[in-house]
């Protein structure tokens, strides 16, 4: 994966662009796809057409950066369309790419830091893995009026050039979204309960300890393991707070010398697996109260690129 998302050297910058909106297109392309390499595709494919065009052509823009924008929206309007077919052949389940807070990494992450397109994204709620999870129910329309609406704060009538709707079937789609993100989403665990939830099943696993795993774990609690048919992971949710636990136990027995640790993963308290220095797991939870609910372990080490730390 690339991890540029400035123009090609030797071209001009695009006029009146400055840094921060580089950074907000590739905030705005990650929150529409849920893949960090994808989200870069589509900047860069932005930034491709934009050069590809004559100046006279690109002098007759008044603002580079909201043409930039609409481009993106529109490339990832189909990439979502096409998202679907893909997705169907996909081996086993798909989880949204896991971000790190790359803060935490600066000591062991090769290269310069500034140049990684992770150091783009804002972590803050609509980001965090359970809201990218509620994103994956909707429409493609619907998921880019809602995100470019909601979370960005775009009006309407722009929505409409990139949707292709008018301005009220804009609003008809992102209040549809809303509604389904308020279905979904149980109410907000504080950010000190989450973290030391996630410490007390980071170490009832390092023990083994299948009834503090259970104890910690919503009866009906859900695991989703991405693999991407590229590493072992189980090819259909694990359900049920015992289930859980004994998997987890049984991953602690194949994997000896695994080292756990806990990390931000899209903004909020996760762990990560290491084995000999290198990234294999990372996992994000959902709560509800002090009770984990879900567990989203992304294993496929095409979306831990962002994670490598040797």
């Amino acid at each position: 994966m690339s991890s540029r998302t400035e123009p090609e050297p030797g071209l001009a910058p695009v006029p009146d662009l400055p840094e921060g909106e580089y950074r907000q297109l590739i905030n705005v392309a990650y929150r529409l796809l849920g893949s960090l390499a994808e989200a870069e595709d589509a900047v860069q494919e932005g930034f491709a057409r934009w050069y590809a065009m004559s100046p006279r052509q690109q002098e007759a823009i008044e603002a580079p950066g909201a043409w930039l924008t609409t481009v993106v929206g529109r490339i990832c309007l189909d990439v979502l369309g096409s998202a679907r077919a893909r997705r169907e052949r996909y081996v086993g389940e798909w989880v949204p790419e896991p971000l790190p807070d790359t803060t935490e990494w600066m000591n062991g992450r090769p290269g310069d830091s500034g140049t990684d397109p992770a150091d783009r994204i804002a972590l803050d709620e609509s980001v965090d893995m359970a809201f990218l999870v509620v994103l994956e129910s909707m429409t493609p329309a619907e998921r880019v009026a809602f995100i470019l609406h909601d979370v960005f704060r775009y009006p309407f009538t722009e929505l409409a050039a990139i949707v292709g709707r008018t301005p009220a079937a804009c609003r008809q789609l992102a209040s549809s979204a809303r509604r389904r993100v308020r279905a979904a989403r149980p109410p907000e665990t504080p950010t000190g309960l989450q973290a030391r939830v996630i410490r007390d099943f980071k170490q009832a696993w390092e023990a083994q300890d299948i009834a503090a795993l259970v104890g910690l774990l919503n009866p009906d609690a859900t695991v989703v393991v991405d693999g991407g048919g590229l590493v072992g992971a189980a090819l259909r949710p694990i359900t049920g707070a015992g289930e859980i636990a004994r998997y987890i136990v049984a991953i602690g027995d194949m994997a000896p010398g695994m080292k756990l640790l806990v990390r931000s993963v899209n903004g909020r308290a996760g762990l990560v697996a290491q084995r000999a220095g290198t990234t294999v797991t990372v996992a994000a939870f959902g709560l509800e109260g002090d009770r984990i609910t879900h567990i989203w372990a992304v294993r496929n080490p095409e979306k831990l690129q962002p994670w490598t730390t040797t």
